[in-house]
């Protein structure tokens, strides 16, 4: 965990939440109150957010003390009690939305991609997350992939290079761009690795004839020709599918040999898994 990143995003976002004070709980509750109150699962999936619930209950309040009975990837199911916090009863109530949308966020995240591990199992294929994330959140939503037992790719656009279709139209054409992204590095002295995403066999070959790329992302490929595709690398360079996969489809698609499979939806359209943050009496 990155802690000066994370307590950044928690500062913000008590600052977003709470402005100039939770008035309800001022105006209704004694300053010196203290109580308890349980994290309640009230779904099935993979838990996620434990450790950064914690450091949002220590930011608000120091003196508060927290009993985990379930850690970060754990499976949960209804009426599970992930952990207990206890302190001022204020302290509690201005925490709670926040450690409730990041963990019911996260949990999610990690429900998803442990189908998806899951579902791979006995291939030798990983799967990726994307950029296709909430802005703001995308610490929390690429931690909680790797929770569910994913793989990050890259976190933005300053830690590696991707020439996309986009890239390849405005460069004016593969042998272009990989030349110049190389001599880009070359002159820059970073060391990045390069992927170049291709649309079809036709342009596979045109990467292959210069080489100088690390990965190279199949995109939008059909199963006959990315198996022929993945045959044509033979193992060269780090292959990785993507476009039109699905939770029906993705077996498939590992089974022919690539080595990541990378899915937006991870991220980008996931349900948040059911928590609720009750007081104990």
């Amino acid at each position: 965990m990155d802690k000066e990143l994370i307590h950044q995003f928690i500062n913000n976002a008590l600052s977003e939440d709470v402005g100039d004070g939770d008035h309800t709980s001022l105006s209704t509750i004694p300053a010196d109150a203290t109580g308890k109150a349980k994290l309640l699962v009230k779904d099935e999936g993979i838990l996620a957010g434990v450790e950064l619930a914690a450091e949002i209950f220590h930011v608000v309040d120091p003196n508060l003390k927290l009993n985990v009975f379930l850690q970060d990837g754990a499976p949960v199911k209804y009426n599970d009690i992930a952990f207990e916090v206890e302190g001022n009863s204020r302290s509690i109530l201005t925490a709670e939305r926040l450690v409730l949308n990041c963990m019911q966020r996260m949990s999610g995240i990690a429900t998803k991609t442990r189908q998806i591990v899951d579902l791979l199992k006995g291939t030798n294929t990983k799967v990726l997350d994307t950029r296709k994330t909430t802005p703001g959140l995308r610490y929390l939503e690429k931690w909680a992939v790797r929770i569910g037992g994913g793989v990050n790719h890259r976190f933005g656009l300053y830690d590696m290079i991707l020439i996309k279709d986009n890239h390849v139209d405005y460069a004016g054409g593969i042998r272009q761009a990989i030349e110049s992204a190389n001599q880009y590095l070359t002159d820059s002295g970073k060391k990045l690795a390069i992927e170049i995403e291709v649309r079809n066999l036709d342009e596979l070959e045109q990467v292959l004839q210069p080489g100088r790329v690390n990965r190279i992302l199949l995109d939008n490929f059909n199963f006959d020709d990315l198996r022929q595709a993945v045959g044509i690398i033979q193992g060269r360079y780090i292959t990785e599918a993507s476009g039109g996969i699905t939770i029906d489809n993705i077996r498939e698609y590992a089974d022919c040999g690539v080595d990541y499979i990378s899915v937006g939806a991870l991220t980008h359209s996931v349900k948040s898994l059911d928590l609720s943050l009750k007081a104990v009496k």
